[in-house]
């Protein structure tokens, strides 16, 4: 009862009614030498190393969001235990030293369809390269969008999209969660590329209203590409003027890389001088000797977006990220950046690792023994 009425709350404050000042969207390419700038100012050569490490070896780490929020760093990130996902939440004073809180922040599956999975990613975080990196509150709560999912193992289809909150006092305790999916494979309106699963979701408010409301969120799923028959995961749009109720942008998917079992995922926009960029990773390219690795695009309208064919902002190098360096997050704060990423070394142990745009040093932190 008391999600019914926060939902219903929510929509009587906001309404429904759709804005006046769409502005159209027009197919400008973004030029290699504008990327090449972009690229000049987000590039982090130095690898610092692992931040964050399970202090199980069989537990994996996963997803990092990094945003400030009352004078401190926050990290949501997700935990695989071996049954499902949990979330959890770590704070740091310097974005290099970070505490990992004992809580489940969102967890415990207390609702049919995510009862085995529950996936948090922080929502509403300050897009501006160089901002605040703040986590902006919405009728008087803090959110965060989650990939859930009934079956226990990893990542087990289908995976639906839900939406938590709190208040902003109250980080480092359990999240509330708002009900049904608000995006799920199982919607009589999913589109073709989403129609066996959907994953990660990066919500943030768009306040150039490119299509016409509040808020945007970027999310790759997996389907059948019915015009060629491959099957690989994507990347969407979705929108929203309530963080409830949401509608697939009608020209979906806005990135696809068309190989069989490639990946295209984990969207994370930053507005770099008049550019959205699209911090993302792929894996399984042809185009590659490692296996996942993180790059960018760009766009001047969040739709039509142009692949950066320069050097991988992310790769495997180092023994703890041997087999995956994926997953961005980037946070460019009194003038250095640092590239929060998923590493994952040859043994399969995932951890939080970042790298650096200036040399300060490296960590001693290491993934635990495993046999």
């Amino acid at each position: 009862m008391k999600n019914t009425l926060f939902s219903l709350t929510i929509v009587a404050l906001c309404g429904l009614a759709l804005c006046c000042n769409r502005k159209p969207l027009a197919d400008t390419p973004v030029t290699q030498e504008e990327m090449q700038q972009v690229y000049e100012a987000v590039k982090t050569p130095y690898k610092y190393g692992l931040v964050i490490a399970p202090q199980d070896g069989d537990h994996m780490m996963d997803s990092p969001t990094v945003f400030r929020h009352d004078g401190r760093w926050y990290m949501t990130y997700i935990v695989f235990d071996g049954q499902g996902y949990t979330t959890r939440i770590a704070t740091s004073d310097d974005l290099l030293h970070w505490q990992q809180q004992e809580v489940q922040i969102l967890g415990g599956g207390d609702l049919e369809w995510d009862i085995s999975q529950q996936a948090g990613y922080a929502a509403l975080v300050d897009i501006e390269w160089g901002g605040s990196y703040a986590l902006e509150s919405y009728n008087g709560c803090v959110w965060m969008t989650y990939l859930g999912g009934h079956f226990t193992g990893y990542e087990t289809k289908p995976l639906h999209i839900g939406m938590a909150y709190t208040s902003p006092d109250s980080l480092i305790a359990p999240w509330s969660k708002t009900g049904s999916p608000v995006l799920s494979p199982l919607d009589s309106t999913a589109q073709w590329f989403e129609k066996e699963t959907q994953y990660k979701s990066a919500v943030f408010r768009d306040t150039e209203r490119h299509f016409g409301h509040d808020f945007v969120m970027f999310y790759n799923a997996f389907g059948t590409n019915p015009s060629n028959g491959i099957g690989a995961e994507r990347i969407g749009i979705a929108y929203s003027d309530d963080m409830l109720h949401w509608t697939r942008y009608g020209g979906n998917p806005v990135v696809a890389h068309e190989e069989e079992g490639t990946i295209s995922g984990d969207a994370h926009i930053q507005k770099v001088n008049d550019l959205y960029v699209m911090f993302y990773f792929r894996a399984f390219s042809p185009e590659r000797p490692y296996k996942a690795y993180n790059t960018f695009a760009c766009s001047r309208d969040l739709v039509h977006w142009y692949d950066w064919q320069g050097d991988d902002l992310i790769y495997p190098s180092e023994p703890y990220d041997a087999l995956y360096a994926h997953k961005s997050y980037l946070v460019h704060w009194q003038g250095t950046t640092y590239h929060f990423y998923c590493a994952v070394n040859q043994q399969g142990q995932r951890g939080i690792a970042v790298a650096t745009s200036a040399d300060i040093g490296h960590s001693e932190i290491a993934f635990p023994s495993k046999d």
